[in-house]
């Protein structure tokens, strides 16, 4: 079955005005996220969610409790939960094979969840903005059609994306909202930014640059961080790349020049500069081609431990 809000099947295609429009609840709960202060959201029980990557857990988690993912402009954010376990998945979509991904998040939940118990799947959309090359609506477009075309109901709760989380200043158009977090405990969704994207922030960051598909990123079982092991081709051009100002950099290699935010030329050419120092990461930061595993020490904070398989 299909996406559902207030228990009707949503008519599709149609745009996120039109849909929020139709459904006053779906509206109210944009404008009031929309109207949140941002929180800073510290490292303590924090798994934070880079681009293309998935993370899923549940309330049992000692280590979690909160999901969050930021700086999206053009991309979403998608948070989908089961009512009955709480189990939670979050993940950052930028549109590069939705198709392939929305399968992903369904079954990163129902691998919790025995499905003959009560409770029911609820999708939450968040980002994009009105971007000149109407990537954002495209992503809108693709994520509603993909959860529409899944077999299970799925009700939209949050809708506040493209269109509704766009703000004008001098004819340039922003996103309002960049990140949001998710308490697993509680299943408030609120507007939050990030000092702490770790662990190995640079690596999983290249991942994604140099091409990597959409992954998951944790084991809810052994509550570890599980990273690679990676490869990836040498990026192309990369000392070209790395000579460019900033302003190509931001042309060229942003989907939305205009809008990033502050600290994203200086993430591109960081990560650019790991490519170039790891053409191919496989041995060298992989040792004997095994993932790193991390977990949360008893502060809170992201500790290695011994490579895994």
């Amino acid at each position: 079955m299909p996406l559902l809000v207030e228990g009707r099947r949503v008519r599709l295609p149609q745009s996120a005005g039109d849909l929020v429009r139709a459904h006053p609840p779906l509206e109210e709960r944009a404008r009031l996220l929309r109207g949140q202060s941002v929180q800073q959201v510290g490292p303590q029980g924090l798994l934070y969610v880079q681009q293309r990557e998935l993370a899923v857990t549940s309330p049992k988690d000692g280590s979690i409790s909160i999901l969050g993912s930021d700086d999206a402009t053009t991309c979403h954010i998608v948070v989908l939960r089961h009512t009955g376990n709480g189990a939670t998945c979050l993940t950052h979509c930028d549109g590069t094979d939705t198709k392939a991904e929305v399968p992903l998040i369904m079954n990163s939940i129902k691998s919790f969840s025995d499905h003959a118990q009560c409770g029911r799947l609820e999708v939450h959309l968040v980002g994009g903005f009105n971007d000149d090359r109407q990537l954002s609506q495209k992503l809108t477009h693709q994520l509603l059609s993909e959860f529409d075309r899944q077999e299970d109901d799925i009700h939209l709760v949050t809708l506040c994306v493209t269109e509704l989380n766009d703000r004008e200043e001098n004819e340039n158009h922003f996103p309002i909202i960049y990140g949001i977090a998710v308490n697993i405990k509680t299943a408030e969704i609120y507007r939050a930014s990030f000092q702490d994207r770790g662990p190995e922030e640079q690596l999983r960051a290249a991942r994604a640059l140099a091409g990597g598909p959409m992954i998951s990123i944790y084991d809810a079982e052994t509550e570890q961080i599980r990273i690679g092991p990676y490869s990836w081709t040498p990026f192309p051009h990369v000392d070209f790349w790395l000579q460019q100002d900033d302003k190509q950099i931001l042309e060229n290699l942003s989907t939305s020049p205009l809008a990033e935010p502050p600290h994203f030329v200086e993430h591109i050419r960081s990560t650019l500069m790991f490519l170039k120092k790891y053409p191919s990461p496989t041995n060298t930061l992989f040792p004997g081609n095994k993932a790193l595993l991390y977990k949360k020490n008893e502060d809170g904070l992201w500790e290695k431990i011994s490579s895994g398989n």
